[in-house]
């Protein structure tokens, strides 16, 4: 018995279900079937007793019965027209007696005169009733009606009987059709039931519903427990499945499962991605608060079912990446400054090899004057020392790449602004400035290259505008600049290219504030972030 439960219980999911429809089609047909079979001999028991209840009634009221129970031999009149009767009416005995019980009628002759053998009590006071007893054809269905005179005497008897055997008969004629119509449903049950279990079959891939409870368990807790996001959507559009990782990374509520992805409030570039049957492969992608390394991949059976995402968190390796471009910028900065003083002091140095001691001094003196002034400006001007160490450092690399870097005079920036990072003002302005920079070089065959900065601070908020003379921007990209991949250099959408401007985007967003572009003529970029 053990083995056998254990046998059942390593059947797949499928068999299991068979074999239970099965066994319920199985008794519910059965069942069926016996209470058809007791409402048909219901209905057959019914139907004998009011055919005999009729014929009873019907001659215990005639006429001519009750004349001939007054006749001096009444079985000469009676005998042959209850049998008539009988023939005519299919009941297998019409027995007419006195008030004692003698026959004066029956099927076979030579019971005549004998006495009646059940009961008549209940129709000698007066009333009709039936009962099932056992007489001289065997047991039968009965009749007994009392013939009243014409002062409403009983004068006799009419007893009316159908034999058990021949309601069997009868009812035995009703079975094939049940039988049949049993049959059928029996058939049509079973083949419904092979065909579910069939298409289960094909669905489960023949797996146990143990096993089926072990996948479910694991990828449960899988989905919860991977620090990657994972995305599932459907040819339709839909979100099929979002683990508890990606609804962090994209900022979605709970219930998104059966939501089109459009509908998620995402940026533009991911709900393409989404949806897209191509696959894609490590893609940046920046959102408000993160930037997201994207990979997808189409899921096909015999069609296409649709997209798995995974996403994963790029932002702190970006923010780590922009550090390190940082000091990568102040380091080619000091480098810049370092070549530049080379040169300085090997200038001085011929001069006073060359005994022009005066004009060596002279110019020391002026270069010391220029740097200082500038470095100056800046420091008196931007109390954010790391803002401050930026604009230097791009001061002296766009020096080196031809390119004059100005601060406005109305930069005043006294106090650092107090909930925004130095991490972002290194990404804002950073990214600004390199950008102009680029720019401007484009059009240093057409006018001097210059990039202008202005870093004001106010009580209400902090504005940093970084203008440029290259050739500006065209007015239908203004809309998509801050859109990841968007970039004038070739390679656009490639590592290191179109993300500049999408992180200052992010950062701006991040703390409330506008980012205007403007052309005059070359690009001007005005960033407003409330400081309340």
């Amino acid at each position: 018995m053990p083995s056998s439960l254990s046998s059942a219980r390593r059947w797949s999911l499928a068999r299991q279900l068979l074999v239970l429809q099965l066994v319920l089609v199985g008794l519910l047909v059965g069942g069926g079937t016996v209470l058809a079979y007791l409402d048909a001999a219901q209905a057959t028991d019914d139907k004998a007793a009011e055919e005999v209840v009729s014929v009873a009634a019907t001659l215990a009221d005639s006429p001519g019965v009750r004349d001939a129970l007054a006749a001096a031999d009444p079985s000469a009149e009676l005998q042959p027209f209850a049998e008539r009767v009988r023939a005519d009416t299919g009941v297998d005995f019409i027995t007419i007696m006195n008030r004692d019980g003698i026959r004066y009628t029956h099927p076979n002759p030579s019971l005549i005169g004998k006495r009646f053998i059940g009961n008549t009590g209940p129709a000698l006071r007066g009333t009709l009733f039936t009962e099932t007893y056992t007489g001289t054809l065997g047991p039968s269905v009965r009749a007994v009606a009392p013939v009243f005179d014409d002062d409403r005497g009983v004068a006799g008897l009419v007893a009316v009987g159908i034999t058990v055997e021949s309601i069997s008969k009868e009812l035995s004629e009703r079975l094939p059709p049940v039988l049949a119509v049993a049959g059928g449903v029996l058939v049509a049950g079973v083949a419904g039931s092979y065909l579910v279990s069939a298409r289960l079959r094909r669905q489960t891939r023949g797996v146990g519903p143990a096993e089926l409870s072990r996948m479910f368990e694991y990828y449960e807790a899988i989905l919860h427990s991977v620090r990657e996001g994972l995305v599932l959507v459907g040819r339709d559009g839909r979100v099929v499945l979002c683990n508890d990782a990606a609804r962090e990374l994209l900022g979605l509520p709970a219930d998104v499962r059966g939501r089109p992805v459009g509908q998620l409030g995402l940026v533009p570039g991911l709900v393409s991605t989404f949806v897209s049957s191509e696959p894609a492969s490590d893609e940046l992608h920046v959102t408000d608060t993160r930037v997201l390394l994207v990979n997808t991949m189409p899921v096909r059976s015999r069609d296409r079912m649709g997209n798995v995402v995974t996403l994963r968190d790029h932002t702190e390796l970006q923010s780590l990446t922009g550090e390190l471009d940082t000091v990568r910028g102040f380091a080619e900065s000091l480098r810049s400054q370092a070549h530049e003083s080379a040169n300085r002091l090997h200038a001085v140095v011929s001069l006073v090899e060359l005994g022009k001691v005066e004009q060596a001094v002279e110019f020391a003196t002026a270069e010391l004057e220029t740097a200082q002034q500038l470095t100056d400006r800046v420091v008196g001007a931007v109390a954010e020392p790391v803002l401050a160490a930026l604009l230097l450092g791009k001061s002296s690399e766009a020096s080196e790449r031809g390119v004059e870097l100005v601060l406005t005079e109305d930069t005043a920036m006294q106090d650092p602004a107090p909930h925004i990072g130095p991490r972002d003002l290194v990404t804002i302005v950073g990214n600004l400035v390199d950008n102009a920079v680029d720019a401007a070089i484009e059009t240093a065959a057409e006018r001097a290259p210059r990039v202008t900065v202005t870093v004001r601070a106010d009580e209400r908020e902090l504005l940093l505008r970084v203008a440029d003379t290259g050739p500006g921007i065209a007015d239908d990209a203004a809309s998509d600049i801050f859109r990841r991949g968007w970039s004038t250099k070739p390679g656009g959408g490639e590592a290191g290219r179109g993300l500049g401007l999408a992180l200052v985007g992010q950062a701006v967003r991040r703390h409330g504030g506008t980012v205007e572009v403007a052309n005059a003529p070359g690009a001007v970029f005005t960033v407003r972030i409330p400081l309340r």
